[in-house]
């Protein structure tokens, strides 16, 4: 097997972490970190016709608070996304016409089930679909924290099992290079398309010594660029519960470090393991700064649901930098809020800027978005202003016939500018609502799960009973899945 063993340290030669595991004690809970932002506030049509914000595509939070659950505890506030929550299943919404588009936009209006008054809107894409002939060849550098803290068996073992399915999901011509890290950085494996060798590097890894994951990264990077693939997938799969503790480790500096090597069109996959020290803010943001994706990685399932069943999806990019706007018009709604997204959110002058950073969707990606709406005559969350001058002024507006203006903005890849798709919502939709059914309902039921987790003040006395009811049975097995989730969170609140 072609191995190489040369390891970097601050410039200076040294050995690869060894293979005599000293495990460290566990480490208290107190040591998990999330950013956890608050719950966005209402916004009043008048002051903020317009939101943005940029795609999401994560699916950490939901399988982190998974992984509390099954452990008899309810997840901290902080660690609930309610958008990666919902983001997490896949809905029936149209596939795109053509490839022209890379994804499909579609709406839906319903009831809302915590509020009479006001009505839900979901936003819906879908990127076009590839099998694994059709995607371009892959040059990927397996990045494996082997330090101390991944001795435990949610871990290291995890992620051996993790990269053996990837292993087996790669084609004859993919090539895979392995870069280890500990105390020290090395490469274990040169760039390979042979599975039996990929397999026999990942079986030798072991746990120990301290986390020197900012030289790691930098390591990765450079075996990427040095083995770019034109026109393939250019990909560092990262593995580890981001506990750097040597060399650089601060959240923001290693943003700086991957927004800059972002440019050479090597894209950041980060896969998070383990318990009680985990750094979730670290790996969420360092992802999304990087063009790539988070998941939490709690079972050998949820590997393979992760890279295996979306090993198109993980690797293969079809649109870039991908915003959503929505301008409302104030004849027809009154005050909205976004369900999640809070730390996606953009200023509206950076939805025309090419040079602004956002999210990016993979084949067969979907993306869905959540908005309560208030109509306009209704009573709406928030108090009459008290001088006419700043109140709700229904006469001198236009376009009444439409209640929305959705825009979306994306790159194709490997293109500066951008293309821009419109799609108007029609104001009698709003009379048209209905109560959620089907699709909507259970993805209205996860985004309540969120909300009820992350303690919503919007939510009211909606309760996980209610959630179980709307969430409705199903046979698919991820969704049988949350409903047993959501009787675990009943039974601990």
């Amino acid at each position: 097997m072609p191995v190489a063993v040369t390891a970097v340290q601050g410039g200076s030669n040294a050995s690869v972490p060894g293979p005599y595991p000293q495990p460290r004690p566990p480490v208290a809970q107190s040591r998990e970190k999330y950013a956890g932002e608050e719950v966005a506030s209402i916004k009043r049509v008048v002051d903020e016709p317009v939101s943005t914000f940029a795609v999401d595509v994560d699916t950490g939070s939901y399988s982190n608070v998974r992984r509390f659950l099954n452990e008899g505890r309810m997840p901290p506030e902080a660690a609930v996304r309610t958008e990666e929550m919902i983001n997490y299943f896949r809905y029936d919404y149209p596939k795109p016409s053509s490839r022209e588009a890379p994804f499909s936009v579609s709406t839906d209006l319903s009831t809302t089930p915590w509020n009479d008054a006001s009505r839900l809107l979901r936003i819906g894409l879908r990127g076009y679909d590839v099998d694994s002939s059709e995607r371009p060849r892959a040059n990927l550098v397996f990045l494996v924290d082997v330090s101390g803290s991944m001795s435990s068996k949610d871990k290291l073992p995890l992620v051996k099992s993790t990269l053996t399915s990837l292993a087996n999901e790669l084609r004859s011509d993919d090539r895979v290079s392995i870069v280890v890290y500990s105390g020290t950085v090395g490469l274990l494996l040169a760039p390979t398309s042979n599975k039996d060798h990929i397999k026999e590097a990942v079986d030798c890894l072991y746990a120990r010594g301290s986390t020197a994951g900012g030289d790691a990264l930098k390591l990765a990077y450079s075996t990427a660029r040095q083995h770019y693939l034109k026109d393939g997938i250019n990909r560092i799969i990262m593995a580890t519960d981001g506990d750097f503790n040597v060399g650089t480790s601060n959240t923001n500096e290693l943003k700086k470090i991957v927004a800059k090597e972002r440019e050479s069109g090597v894209t950041l996959t980060m896969l998070g393991y383990g318990t009680g020290n985990i750094r979730d803010e670290l790996m969420e943001g360092i992802a999304n700064v990087g063009n790539g994706n988070y998941a939490y990685i709690d079972s050998a399932m949820e590997a393979q649901k992760v890279l295996g069943e979306e090993l198109s999806s993980t690797l293969f990019t079809i649109a870039q930098d991908v915003k959503i706007q929505i301008e409302f018009n104030p004849a027809h709604v009154k005050e909205y809020r976004l369900i999640g997204y809070e730390n996606r959110l953009l200023a509206e002058e950076d939805f025309n800027n090419d040079k602004i950073d956002a999210g990016d969707i993979g084949a067969g990606h979907q993306v869905t978005a959540l908005y309560e709406i208030m109509p306009a005559k209704s009573s709406g969350w928030l108090p009459i202003r008290r001088y006419p001058a700043n109140r709700y002024m229904q006469e001198n507006l236009n376009f009444s016939d439409e209640m929305a203006q959705i825009k979306l903005r994306y790159k194709l890849p490997g293109q500066k500018k951008s293309r821009l798709i419109a799609r108007q919502v029609k104001a009698d939709t709003l009379k048209k609502a209905a109560k959620p059914s089907g699709d909507m309902a259970f993805a209205v039921a996860v985004a309540a799960f969120g909300q009820k987790l992350r303690g919503d003040k919007y939510l009211g006395d909606y309760g996980f009973q209610n959630i179980q009811k709307l969430a409705g049975s199903s046979s698919d097995f991820w969704r049988q899945e949350f409903r047993k989730l959501n009787s675990l969170a009943l039974n601990q609140s």
